[in-house]
């Protein structure tokens, strides 16, 4: 798991969340996050089905955001879930033990407890101050990062606030993947965009 973690965002998209992932699939994105927020299932389930093909033609893992029934009924590859969503052990029990299943975390004690309860990557979250995300909290710098990273052996997502300024930073401090929501979503070629940022991995997005 490297490269750019693409996080769908239905506030900030211009052409539609379906239409986002084909063109993150086009700049060779390789894991696509389904978040969506304060809609029906009944959408979320036909999204999700849409994403799920669009990702398994183009051998992408597809995770989703919170909602394991989601994750479930369209067969993606994992969830992700945060501090305040059902616990690991029993989102473990529910998914079975083969789904992804990705934990945000906020400082060194969680990123050790849940590598330590069995997650498979850590969602490192706020790097920066972020506006895509309101609830996301105090910004915990490359620091934390850097510290989470001498400490946990599983892939680190990070998250909020990184522009293509700050990336290497970031990526410097031990970040496997990164994502930047407003930073590709408001950017004039969203495909130019996420390609910035992949190259800032060498291209190497496997």
């Amino acid at each position: 798991m490297k490269g750019f973690y693409f996080i769908t965002d239905a506030g900030l998209s211009r052409q539609g969340i379906v239409s986002d992932v084909r063109n993150a699939l086009a700049a060779g994105v390789r894991i696509i996050q389904y978040r969506r927020k304060q809609e029906s299932t009944k959408i979320m389930y036909d999204e999700a089905t849409a994403i799920k093909a669009l990702c398994a033609s183009a051998g992408c893992r597809l995770i989703v955001n919170d909602r394991i029934d989601i994750a479930l009924a369209v067969d993606a590859d994992g969830v992700h879930i945060g501090q305040d969503d059902m616990p690991f052990e029993a989102t473990r029990r529910v998914l079975g033990p083969h789904k992804i299943i990705g934990v945000t975390v906020h400082n060194l004690a969680e990123a050790l407890e849940a590598e330590r309860a069995g997650a498979d990557y850590l969602g490192v979250s706020p790097i920066f101050t972020t506006s895509t995300k309101p609830d996301a909290g105090a910004p915990c710098g490359t620091e934390t990062l850097r510290a989470i990273r001498s400490s946990c052996r599983i892939p680190i997502a990070a998250v909020g606030g990184i522009t293509l300024e700050n990336a290497d930073a970031v990526i410097e401090a031990g970040a496997d993947m990164i994502c930047a929501i407003a930073a590709v979503l408001t950017a004039p070629d969203l495909i130019d965009a996420l390609s910035q940022f992949q190259r800032k991995f060498h291209h190497d997005t496997t």
